[in-house]
């Protein structure tokens, strides 16, 4: 009788642990399924061919397979950002693109709403007089320094890195942004750029620094010329 139980709660264990192992394998499946590398196909990779096309480092065709120069593109871009240059679109890759996957949807809809808050507080201090298209292309230029490596690669690092903004410099940065500079943050964020790949604008009225003059322009969009 002592026997049959010992046995009983052996195998009870053995199934215990079978079960453990087989729920660890199926999540690291799972995990390694959410990253995009070569030869995924999807809506994913439709997403970072889309940006990686409209920021310069792919040139290939959005056809969302994963190939050989989607590799090439992402290490590119990685490289670029300071980020493994391994060509696989894993979570921080992902997160640097400004996409995210399902299985952090929770966490990255609070981080992009916070990206969209602080993008369009920026916006409002710097711009809420201007039209809704400077507003946008306020935001570009946001974004635009997010890509370059000459700059921080975050929102809030460009935004709050010394001296770059007069809005944070007077303060206007923490004002309540209304719905019109919200919404131009999300355009921007969608990759709408009126700017043109500007990384720089200023006020010509009211400029003093001669450095300023010296950059290429983009375009002018009512009282700021945005250039590169």
């Amino acid at each position: 009788m002592l026997e049959n139980k010992k046995r009983i709660i052996i195998a009870i264990s053995l199934l215990i642990l079978t079960a453990i192992s087989i729920f660890f394998a199926l999540s690291k499946e799972k995990s390694v399924e959410t990253l995009s590398k070569y030869g995924s196909r999807g809506s994913e990779v439709t997403q970072i061919q889309t940006k990686l096309k409209r920021w310069g480092y792919y040139n290939g065709n959005i056809d969302g397979i994963y190939g050989t120069q989607t590799v090439n593109a992402v290490k590119y871009f990685q490289r670029k950002n300071g980020l493994t240059a391994d060509g696989i679109a894993g979570p921080a890759t992902l997160k640097a693109m400004g996409i995210y996957s399902s299985s952090s949807s929770s966490s990255s809809s609070s981080s992009n709403s916070n990206n969209v808050n602080l993008l369009a507080r920026l916006i409002y201090g710097e711009s809420r007089g201007e039209s809704y298209t400077g507003q946008v292309a306020v935001g570009a230029v946001v974004l635009n320094r997010v890509k370059s490596s000459s700059f921080p690669n975050t929102i809030s690092g460009v935004i709050y890195q010394s001296g770059a903004f007069d809005a944070v410099s007077d303060g206007q940065i923490n004002l309540s942004p209304n719905s019109t500079a919200k919404k131009a943050a999300q355009d921007a964020l969608n990759g709408w750029d009126p700017s043109y790949g500007a990384i720089y604008y200023f006020n010509p009225a009211t400029a003093t620094n001669k450095w300023i003059w010296s950059r290429p322009m983009t375009v002018t969009i009512g009282k700021h010329r945005f250039c590169k």
